[in-house]
């Protein structure tokens, strides 16, 4: 089949406000040749920061997942693609690399084949092909409508389609190559380098003929050309900002990551391509009182999974697992592709036994609960959260209703998609982003900062942005920084807390008149992003962190002194971010899950017991902990996906409703608890546990 693409054939338009565009970075533009002297970069519209733009909502879901190489969404995005493919989302798969490495499709037990670029990547075009066949509930052999869709900058490339039931799967394979004559990575040197062009791969049995340039604005316009075709309201991306990790060369080479963090380079750079492309996605459509396009973003780490304690249970390890079975294939299989029938490295039970244990975890690169939540004057609901990069409000139409309003743009941005958040003694909220200040290739800024929002009065609207810097001094150390946790001291004063670089904590905190301390590193032992921050019954603030093999705390000795590290941490032994939740008695209780186990546990510290082990509550994910008029309440994710409550003795299954992305937020609302999460229609909905299992809208149809 062929699609042609919406857009203006990659012409650029004047920004808004020149102003606007020097404060949020450069982003280089024009195609460049690789004999060709380049130009100067020249700025591209940027997403303008002040509030009050208009927000698209196209009342559908749709999903778009950009990947560096086949099989990375069957690594590092699964099982969040299965549960969207489940409720009927449709996705499109964009595949920036032919995969086409050596050429060598390597059958474990047979002799290697001659190398061959074209039929690789085929053979790995036909692997994906049998897995979403598969994931669809198909035969893995059943037959794709394959074509040309046309892309910006007059650009081809190979789409693949298959559908079943109101269920539908587009793979769109650019092809560009991994390495090159005079470049070994071709991807990160396309990033990196500002006279490189490459050009692409041509699949064996492809529908295309012609191989074509790509330069850097070339790939970003192609992709932001996508994102108006489909107008995703889910975008999954691989890890732009992988954790620095240190390795002898022996072992990175045999792990396959780029010097110094952990991850391949390839996946790296195309996850900066992507959010580059969302910030012209966005640029492009508010220009001239446009409206901002209504999607949520998830970035997932990649070869991370090699370094921490593996996450998934048995059962979803399995199911995961099984989707690698028919893209890895195998050589005896009748298939129909001349070429090969998967990536025969991968196949079987190869994914299991990988030392490396890609398989066996899903991260997000930016976790914590989605959106931040509060319940305001009068008892209604809101919600805050990223919607098109930006920051906006929901608030439920009248109290207990359990529908929200259209979103309010706060403007901000380009934002990760988690928010940090805390109440000051006159009910004012603070709201802190982790921004994307500069995402530029070839050379230009690439920096991180913390900002802030402040509400003018409680339930009102809020001042202007707040940048608050970086806990590190340079920008590469800078990109590693974690999602912003806050908490307001009984003194009136606001802890933030980062992980920092180092993989420990730094804190910025907030006196009372408003001013706020330099950054300050806590040291400490290394833990993964998803912090946890409570201020207990005696007032004193306190922090906890997943490390590889411990709970890692932080904590004041007294009320108002300093937050130090505590070398005497729980006994627990976390597979991911922990729920910390402080006891009116005294003391703090974790909420936690063991590596690859289903089952949740609990820690005491400070004298408070660790509580009996909640049933039912077997599944993945993190937990969320809240404490409510008749005692604790945790939620969590079941096996399938499905949310669970444990509350007052009663256990609730949420059994209707949109898919939950990412972790929800748990609070104890005026009708009790109360979980709210964000669609992969890029709406909240508010889950209040009443006798059906479920209360509220029914999901959009997709």
């Amino acid at each position: 089949m062929t699609r042609t693409a919406r857009g203006d054939g990659g012409r650029e338009r004047a920004p808004r406000r020149r102003s606007v565009v020097a404060a949020l970075g450069v982003l280089g533009a024009g195609a460049v040749s690789g004999c060709s002297v380049p130009g100067p970069q020249r700025p591209i519209p940027a997403a303008d920061p002040a509030p009050g733009m208009p927000i698209a909502s196209s009342g559908r879901a749709q999903l778009m997942q950009i990947l560096a190489h086949p099989d990375d969404d069957l690594y590092f995005m699964n099982p969040d693609t299965q549960r969207m493919l489940d409720a009927g989302v449709p996705l499109v798969c964009v595949y920036v690399s032919a995969g086409e490495h050596t050429g060598v499709n390597r059958a474990p037990g047979l002799p290697d084949a001659p190398a061959d670029t074209r039929a690789y990547s085929a053979a790995r075009h036909q692997g994906l092909r049998q897995a979403y066949a598969t994931l669809l509930g198909l035969d893995k052999f059943t037959e794709w409508t394959r074509g040309v869709t046309a892309l910006r900058r007059d650009r081809l490339a190979e789409i693949n389609t298959l559908t079943h039931g109101d269920r539908r799967v587009e793979l769109i394979f650019l092809n560009l190559p991994m390495h090159t004559q005079r470049r070994w990575m071709a991807l990160p040197s396309l990033w990196n380098d500002r006279a490189v062009e490459v050009r692409t791969v041509i699949a064996q049995g492809s529908p295309l003929r012609t191989a074509v340039p790509y330069a850097y604005d070339v790939l970003i316009d192609v992709l932001a050309g996508l994102m108006e075709q489909y107008r995703p309201t889910v975008v999954q991306t691989l890890d732009p900002d992988p954790d620095i990790q240190h390795s002898d060369e022996r072992t990175r080479r045999a792990d396959s990551e780029q010097r110094g963090y952990s991850d391949h380079g390839d996946h790296t750079a195309v996850a900066c391509f992507s959010w580059a492309a969302m910030v012209r996605w966005v640029a492009r459509a508010t220009e001239d009182g446009g409206q901002v396009p209504g999607f949520v973003t998830n970035a997932f780490r990649g070869y991370y999974n090699r370094h921490w304690p593996k996450n998934l249970p048995p059962a979803v390890l399995r199911e995961k697992a099984a989707h690698l079975v028919p893209y890895g294939g195998d050589p005896g299989w009748q298939c129909g592709n001349d070429a090969g029938c998967g990536d025969y490295g991968v196949g079987g039970t190869r994914p299991l036994r990988n030392r490396k244990g890609w398989v066996r975890s899903t991260h997000h690169r930016h976790p914590g609960p989605r959106p931040v939540v509060a319940v305001e004057p009068g008892q209604r609901l809101t919600a805050y959260g990223v919607l098109g990069l930006r920051a906006v409000r929901w608030r439920e139409t009248a109290p207990g209703s359990g529908q929200w309003g259209a979103p309010d743009d706060l403007g901000g941005g380009p934002l990760a998609p988690a928010l940090g958040s805390a109440v000051l003694p006159d009910g004012r909220r603070l709201l802190f982003g982790l921004r994307f200040a500069a995402l530029g290739g070839r050379g230009a800024a690439n920096r991180r900062e913390i900002v802030l929002l402040e509400q003018e009065r409680a339930g009102g609207g809020f001042r202007a942005w707040t940048g608050l810097g970086n806990p590190e001094r340079t920008d590469d150390r800078g990109r590693r920084i974690g999602v912003p946790v806050a908490v307001t001291a009984p003194d009136g004063r606001v802890h933030l807390f980062v992980r920092n670089a180092d993989k420990q904590l730094s804190t910025r905190v907030r006196g009372t008149d408003g001013h706020w301390g330099a950054w300050r590193h806590l040291g400490g032992a290394e833990i993964q992003d998803g912090l946890s921050a409570v201020v207990d019954a005696g007032g004193r603030v306190q922090v906890f962190g997943a490390g590889r093999d411990a709970v890692h705390h932080w904590a004041q000795s007294t009320p108002g002194a300093p937050v130090f590290f505590q070398p005497a941490g729980p006994d627990a032994r976390p597979g991911g971010p922990v729920a910390a939740l402080a006891l009116p008695g005294g003391g703090v209780r974790i909420h936690y899950r063991e590596p690859a186990s289903a089952e949740p546990a609990s820690v005491g510290v400070g004298g408070a017991p660790a509580g009996a082990p909640v049933a039912g509550l077997a599944g993945y994910g993190p937990l969320q902990a809240v404490r409510t008029r008749s005692g604790v309440a945790v939620l969590g994710r079941d096996p399938r996906g499905a949310l669970r409550l444990a509350s007052g003795g009663r256990l609730t299954v949420r059994t209707e409703g949109a898919v939950a992305l990412d972790s929800p937020a748990l609070v104890d609302g005026p009708h009790g608890p109360t979980a709210v999460g964000m669609g992969p229609d890029a709406r909240p909905w508010i889950w209040r546990p009443g006798p059906r299992g479920s209360r509220g809208p029914a999901p959009a149809k997709v």
